[in-house]
């Protein structure tokens, strides 16, 4: 009898264990699913945001959006104004903002992850370089203030705006040229090396190609930042009021963000400037949509050849 209550007593045990990992699996199960729907929920709320924001950038731009308003100067009288002068003068800031950024990133990623030691002044720089990225763009715009417009005397013209917005964007462009970078496979690097080929032209021909991909949209997402910023070119004192269209890097101008805010403000006392804002948001959405699509469609080309 004791033979037979000893072999029981492990079978027992046994289910009892079962019962407590099926319950185990099925609270887990339940938590998967409150999860998931949290995530589903928190999707659709941006999502009905967007279309949201959309809905109404489109509906009050019915009407103003059309080939005068893009191809007309600025105007105290909303039916004539446009903004051919702001389109204008934020070509002319991505002019400047685009190859100091890329010059100045991609060298400074090339030197850290390539050429410079691993140590602590290789860690002080790149904890900064990450710090610089968290900054407030405002705090550039200060920086842009003092350097550029007093210390240089640029003062409000297109070039302190694009080595202001060129600070404010390039650790951006260094962390993801380094993430790019760093991502090359190290044999790549190896046969280039065993092939007889120096430091810099395996740099050129082999970790550059094959980086590129990720050093592009790096590059997109820093110029749709910049096109997109207010708060530091407010601080450097860029005007939108009735200035003549830009015609070299040392003359007033003005950019989309800036007559979206300053139009913004306007709409208190006069509803019409509202309707132009919207306009000038669309306008640039379209902007940074079609810029989006190019480095996406420039990335994937090289993300097959490599």
């Amino acid at each position: 009898m004791k033979d037979m209550n000893m072999d029981i007593a492990p079978e027992k045990k046994s289910y009892i264990d079962l019962n407590v990992v099926q319950k185990k699996m099925s609270a887990r199960i339940l938590l998967n699913k409150i999860v998931n729907y949290l995530f589903l929920l928190s999707t659709l709320f941006g999502l009905i945001v967007l279309v949201i924001l959309l809905y109404r950038v489109v509906a009050d731009s019915i009407g103003w959006l059309n080939i005068d308003f893009l191809t007309n100067k600025l105007s105290t009288s909303p039916d004539r104004a446009g903004i051919v002068g702001a389109i204008i003068g934020t070509v002319w800031l991505m002019i400047i903002v685009g190859p100091v950024t890329m010059v100045l990133g991609i060298g400074t990623a090339i030197y850290l992850e390539e050429y410079a030691k691993k140590g602590r002044f290789h860690s002080f720089i790149q904890t900064n370089i990450t710090n610089l990225a968290g900054v407030p763009s405002i705090v550039f715009g200060l920086l842009g203030l003092t350097i550029f417009v007093r210390v240089f005397g640029f003062g409000s013209s297109i070039i302190a705006g694009g080595l202001t917005m060129s600070l404010l964007v390039l650790p951006i462009v260094v962390v993801s040229a380094q993430e790019a970078i760093r991502s090359v496979p190290q044999f790549l690097r190896e046969a280039s090396y065993g092939m007889g080929a120096t430091k810099w032209q395996t740099i050129k021909n082999v970790v550059l190609p094959s980086a590129l991909p990720g050093v592009l949209t790096g590059m997109i997402l820093a110029l749709s930042r910049a096109i997109g910023e207010t708060a530091p070119l407010v601080v450097i004192g860029i005007p939108a009021l009735l200035i003549p269209i830009p015609g070299s890097l040392f003359d007033s101008f003005t950019v989309l963000p800036m007559q979206i805010y300053y139009w913004t403000i306007d709409s208190v006392l006069v509803d019409e400037y509202a309707h132009l804002a919207a306009a000038t948001i669309l306008v640039l959405l379209t902007v940074l949509f079609v810029m989006n699509s190019v480095a996406i469609i420039i990335r994937n080309k090289f993300q097959k050849r490599y």
